[in-house]
């Protein structure tokens, strides 16, 4: 029918993936499959930010010495929790590859060469959480509005760009077209930001260590908004963008300066940018320090990947603020796909089983009925078209629920013992209602509804398909089997506790690391001679593929000392070294200021 290319931000490797991201990336990937069920020549695009002072921070913590090393294995685990997801894009972008380089250098002389890039002195409020600088206007009681910390005061000799020079241009795009910026509310913030006055801004920074140099000059690298934003014209076949789904808190570099630089480098603008609201987890914004940030893969592992999609959709409306609880996942589990959406698919699919010998019967459609289920599709297609994905999903769950509520008033159970051609009727209107839920359902639960199709019988091809009660009488269906289980309480015993007594036999001291080498014919060992106050000890730990020897060595860690010894390749372990173990690896527990050798942890 079209074209339609799709993306979501590429997101910061500074840390792993978490729900907020799963949001975003999920909306998306409906949306997409969506499009390609209606036809159309889709492209998805996804992908990773990796050229951030974030990174190379976050390399140094976790103990990489090679930081595209470390960029490496983040992409990896973004990578599974993505398949983990279903999510279907079509590319997945990195900024550290050579095509994205030569793109942003492309771009780059593209504008230097409109003489909208020029050299000066910046001097300002610089947040580094963020990578940009911010006005005393922009603060809330001094502090960036997003990471509540102080931004320093910089002066810089760099590159600028000459946003302040597109200011009107945009206004005038803006206000022809009235869907470029979605929803409104985020329209008139940015309408109202630009009308304040736009000033050129800071595009390159000096001293870094990691990003895309400045042609010509090494001591610059681009900054790394610039050079992020310009992944989205990687796939030049498809540009414009039909659509960017962003977060809101990033709706000024998409909004504005985004618009900019593709003005000034002559090219087409994307047709829509949509910013949603926050996805906050028991009302607190997701954030490491508060300990919050939940794994979508955990999420999958317990409910399934269907079950996050779903609930990600269906509980926060598009564009709004939303929140994150297990509890309400489980309800919409129990409540809706189990006992809405669940059970009236296995009540129709098994009484044709059982009482037709799983061939559908001879009967009449309820034309009614089919009317009134058609123009329902016809509204999420509106919806879907709209970018209401929230609302969309709330109408396949209304089709749902009217075909429980049908089957109930029909009672075929009942007819089929004096009036068989009634019972026949519903069962035909029903099990066609079915198949539209499945059509429907696609590009929301793709699992789940591949299970339906083949529990119907069908492929799956067109959108068209959820247009019609096409199923005809003699149809034959497969084995029916339950789409979604209710979630039970588990009532099995309580987590073992342990008393201040048993804790107290534990040994734990903090240990002073003299020497350390690696384990002969080991990839994993480092044997560590370490002070104990008292005494000195040998350990050894499987830490070897994270931590180099000679880092190790002056540090205070954290060493559990009645331990019975053991014997690891050949060398006594007389204790072990404590440290804690996440998806990005190993960290070793370490005190924050110098402690004497042996004192006790208590």
């Amino acid at each position: 029918m079209g074209k339609f290319y799709i993306t979501t931000p590429i997101y910061y490797i500074n840390s792993v993936p978490h729900i907020g991201h799963a949001y975003t990336t999920v909306i998306a990937d409906a949306l997409a499959r969506w499009h390609r069920l209606r036809g159309d020549d889709v492209f998805f695009l996804t992908g990773l930010d990796e050229n951030s002072a974030k990174t190379l921070e976050a390399a140094k913590e976790r103990g990489f010495k090679d930081i595209q090393a470390y960029a490496d294995s983040m992409a990896n685990l973004w990578l599974s929790t993505w398949r983990l997801l279903e999510i279907s894009n079509d590319d997945f972008i990195r900024t550290t590859q050579e095509r994205h380089r030569k793109n942003v250098i492309e771009l780059f002389e593209r504008i230097r060469s409109k003489g909208d890039i020029y050299k000066g002195t910046y001097e300002g409020l610089y947040c580094e959480g963020c990578e940009a600088y911010y006005t005393e206007a922009d603060l809330i009681d001094g502090k960036c509005p997003l990471h509540l910390t102080r931004p320093k005061w910089l002066k810089e000799e760099n590159y600028f760009f000459r946003l302040s020079k597109y200011a009107d241009a945009l206004l005038k795009h803006i206000e022809e077209n009235p869907d470029f910026i979605q929803p409104e509310a985020r329209r008139n913030e940015v309408v109202n930001f630009i009308k304040q006055g736009l000033k050129d801004i800071s595009v390159t920074r000096q001293n870094q260590q990691w990003g895309i140099d400045v042609p010509g000059e090494p001591g610059q690298k681009i900054w790394v908004w610039f050079d992020a934003l310009i992944n989205y014209l990687l796939p030049k076949k498809y540009w414009p963008a039909d659509v960017h789904i962003i977060a809101k808190d990033i709706i000024r570099f998409h909004c504005i300066i985004w618009p900019s630089m593709l003005l000034s480098a002559g090219l087409e603008l994307p047709k829509r940018i949509f910013a949603h609201g926050f996805l906050t987890v028991e009302g607190q914004k997701i954030s490491k320090s508060l300990g919050n940030v939940i794994d979508p893969a955990y999420l999958v592992e317990k409910y399934s990947a269907d079950v996050v999609r779903y609930f990600l959709i269906r509980e926060v409306s598009f564009g709004q603020d939303g929140n994150f609880s297990e509890a309400s996942l489980e309800a919409r589990l129990n409540d809706e796909l189990a006992d809405i959406l669940g059970n009236f698919v296995h009540r129709v699919l098994t009484f044709i089983r059982d009482r037709f010998n799983s061939r559908v019967p001879e009967g009449k459609v309820d034309r009614k009925l089919e009317e009134e289920i058609l123009q329902r599709v016809e509204k999420i297609e509106r919806l879907l078209l709209e970018l209401k994905v929230s609302q969309a999903l709330d109408e396949i769950m209304a089709i749902a629920r009217r075909g429980n509520e049908y089957f109930q008033s029909c009672k075929p159970w009942e007819a089929i013992k004096k009036e068989k051609e009634k019972a026949a009727d519903c069962i035909l209107s029903c099990v066609n209602l079915v198949k539209i839920l499945c059509v429907s359902l696609t590009p929301f639960m793709p699992e789940a509804a591949a299970k339906l199709a083949k529990q119907l019988a069908i492929e799956v091809k067109h959108w068209n398909q959820a247009k019609a009660f096409d199923i005809r009488p003699g149809h034959v269906i497969g084995e029916p089997v339950a789409l979604f289980a209710k979630l039970k309480k588990a009532e099995g015993p309580k987590e073992k506790l342990i008393s201040i007594e048993e804790f107290g036999k534990l040994d734990i001291r903090i240990g002073r690391v003299l020497a350390a080498e690696r384990v002969p014919k080991s990839k994993k060992l480092l044997k560590l001679e370490v002070d104990l106050g008292r005494e000195k000890r040998t350990l050894v730990a499987g830490i070897a593929e994270k931590y180099a020897p000679e880092d190790l060595v002056g540090k205070n860690i954290v060493v559990l000392a009645n331990l019975e010894p053991a014997k690891l390749m050949g060398v006594t372990s007389e204790g072990m070294l404590l440290a804690a173990e996440d998806e990005a690896g190993v960290s070793i527990l370490v005190t924050d200021r110098p402690v004497k050798p042996g004192s006790k942890v208590r």
